[in-house]
C-alpha cells in the first residue's frame, strides 16, 4: 500500500498498529480502536473526526449536576450508599418508567447500577444460571460488543441473528427456531438499536414478548437511547407516544436505563435496572441452590451487586434522582439538548454520502433510518476492517460492523464527538480519501 500523507503520516499509522502487534481491525474492540487512536494523535498532534466510541459530546444536565453538588455539601460521601438504592431514587425510577414507558413497575424492582454495562453484566450472571438446562443467552444483533465481551468473561454461551433479515413477522419464525431449542435463558437486544439506529416496532415487541411467554425465557432490554428516535415526540410525561417495551407484552422482562446518552451523565458511571415486579420476585430452584436464596430479585442485589461494587456512587444516586423527578414533573424535557444528535446525523450523513459511501443499514421496515446517535457507512470494494484501516490515514475513526454481530461490511459512526464546527474539515478529508481511492493509491 502506497499513501503519500494525505492526512496522517502513513508510517505513523502503520508504526502504530505495528506496536499494537498489527490487529485485524476487523475484530478490534472499542477500546483499542481508541487505544490506537490516541497513540496516533499523541504521535501527530493531528486532532482525529473520532466516530468510535459512544460518549457524549453534549454538556451533562444541569439539573443533576446541581442535585450532586447540594448531596456532596450534605456530607453523603462519608456513607455507604444502600445496595438497592436510595428511596428517592427507587420511587422516582419507578415514575420515570410510568412516565414515559408507560410501565408499571414497583421501586422495589429499581436498582441503581454501575452504568448499564454493569446492569447487563449483573443481570448475566443470574440469567445464566436460572435454569440448569438454558446455558445460553440470544442476541437480536447487530449490539453492543462489549455485552458479548462479558458473557465470555463469565464463561457463558450465545447465539445470535442479524435482526434486518428477521424484521415483521418473519422476526415470530426465527425467535421459534432458535428458542425451540430450550437452551436459551434470556433474550437481549437494544431499541433504538446500537449501531444501526433500527427501531423495533410494537408489533415486533409483541412477538418478542409472545416468544419470551411460550418457552418461558427473560427479555433484557436495552433502553441505553430511550426516547430518542427522534421521529417521535416521546418527551412528554405520561402522555403517548411511549418508549416502546416488551414490557407491554411479558412479565419476563428487565430494563436497562442509562444516564449516560439521554442525560450526558457518563462520567457518573449511574444507571438503573428495573426488572418487572413478576421477575423479581420470581423462584427458582437453581438460584436457591447456587446462591443460597432464589428470588430473582434478592440473588441480583444481594448476592451479585454487592459482591461486584458493593452499591453505587452515593451522590450521583441523588443527581439521577432529580433528573428523574424534574423529568417526570415537566420542569425538565428529556429530549430538548440531544437533539442535536439528531442534526449531526443528519448533516454527517449526506456528507459521506457526497462522497461514494453509502448507508448500510439505511431502511427501519418501510421507511428511511432515523437520524440519531449512531449510523453506518460502507465504501464499495473494502470490507469493515479495510475501510476502517484506510480511514485512519485520513484522521477519521470509527468500529468495524462485523464486531456488533452484523453480517454486513462496514463501520459504525458516532456523531457525539464531531460538532458542526468540525464539519468542513470532514468534508476535507473525505475529498482527499475519495481522491486517493480514486487514484487507486490505497488497496
Amino acid at each position: 500500500m502506497k499513501i503519500n500523507d494525505p492526512v496522517i503520516p502513513a508510517a505513523v499509522v502503520d508504526e502504530v498498529l505495528k506496536n499494537h502487534r498489527d490487529p485485524d481491525l476487523g475484530e478490534a474492540t472499542i477500546r483499542e480502536i481508541v487505544s490506537i487512536v490516541n497513540d496516533i494523535e499523541s504521535a501527530t498532534g493531528e486532532s482525529f473526526i473520532r466516530m468510535e466510541m459512544g460518549v457524549p459530546g453534549l454538556p451533562p444536565s444541569k439539573v443533576g449536576v446541581e442535585a450532586e453538588i447540594e448531596a456532596l455539601k450534605r456530607g453523603v460521601a462519608a456513607r455507604y450508599p444502600m445496595l438497592e438504592g436510595i428511596k428517592e431514587l427507587k420511587e422516582g425510577a419507578s415514575r420515570f418508567v410510568k412516565a414515559f414507558i408507560d410501565l408499571d413497575i414497583s421501586p422495589q424492582g429499581c436498582v441503581p447500577t454501575v452504568g448499564s454495562m454493569q446492569g447487563a453484566f449483573a443481570n448475566f450472571m443470574v440469567c445464566g444460571h436460572v435454569d440448569g438446562k438454558k446455558d445460553t443467552f440470544l442476541f437480536i444483533d447487530p449490539g453492543f460488543p462489549v455485552q458479548k465481551q462479558q458473557l465470555m468473561v463469565l464463561g457463558l454461551k450465545y447465539e445470535a441473528f442479524d435482526v434486518y433479515y428477521f424484521r415483521g413477522e418473519k422476526l415470530r419464525d426465527e425467535l421459534d427456531r432458535v428458542l425451540s431449542k430450550g437452551n436459551i435463558s434470556a433474550i437481549i437486544y437494544s431499541n433504538p438499536n446500537n449501531p444501526t439506529w433500527v427501531c423495533l416496532t410494537d408489533e415486533e415487541l409483541r412477538i418478542i414478548g409472545e416468544m419470551a411467554n411460550k418457552y418461558d425465557v427473560i427479555v433484557i432490554e436495552d433502553l441505553a437511547y430511550l426516547a430518542m428516535d427522534f421521529r417521535k415526540d416521546m418527551s412528554v410525561p405520561f402522555e403517548p407516544p411511549y418508549q416502546p417495551s416488551v414490557g407491554k407484552f411479558t412479565e419476563n422482562y428487565v430494563l436497562l436505563i442509562s444516564s449516560s446518552k439521554v442525560f450526558s451523565y457518563a462520567g457518573q458511571r449511574i444507571g438503573m435496572i428495573c426488572v418487572s415486579d413478576k421477575m423479581y420476585n420470581r423462584f427458582y430452584p437453581n438460584l436457591e441452590k447456587r446462591y443460597g436464596m432464589g428470588e430473582y430479585g434478592r440473588v441480583l442485589v444481594t448476592r451479585i451487586l454487592y459482591s461486584l461494587s458493593s452499591g453505587v456512587s452515593h451522590s450521583a444516586q441523588f443527581a439521577l434522582a432529580a433528573i428523574f423527578s424534574n423529568a417526570v414533573e415537566g420542569k425538565y424535557n428529556i429530549l430538548d439538548d440531544v437533539r442535536e444528535y439528531e442534526k449531526r446525523a443528519h448533516e454527517m450523513k449526506r456528507i459521506f454520502l457526497d462522497h461514494g459511501f453509502k448507508i448500510v443499514y439505511d431502511k427501519d421496515l418501510d421507511e428511511p433510518v432515523a437520524d440519531g446517535f449512531y449510523f453506518t457507512l460502507s465504501y464499495p470494494g473494502m470490507t469493515g476492517g479495510q475501510l476502517l484501516r484506510n480511514l485512519l490515514y485520513f484522521g477519521i475513526s470509527a468500529i468495524s460492523l462485523h464486531i456488533t454481530g452484523s453480517k454486513m461490511e462496514g463501520v459504525r459512526a458516532c456523531v457525539s464527538q464531531t460538532g458542526s464546527d468540525r464539519f468542513g474539515e470532514l468534508r476535507q478529508r473525505l475529498e482527499a480519501f475519495e481522491e486517493y481511492v480514486h487514484n487507486s493509491f490505497i488497496s
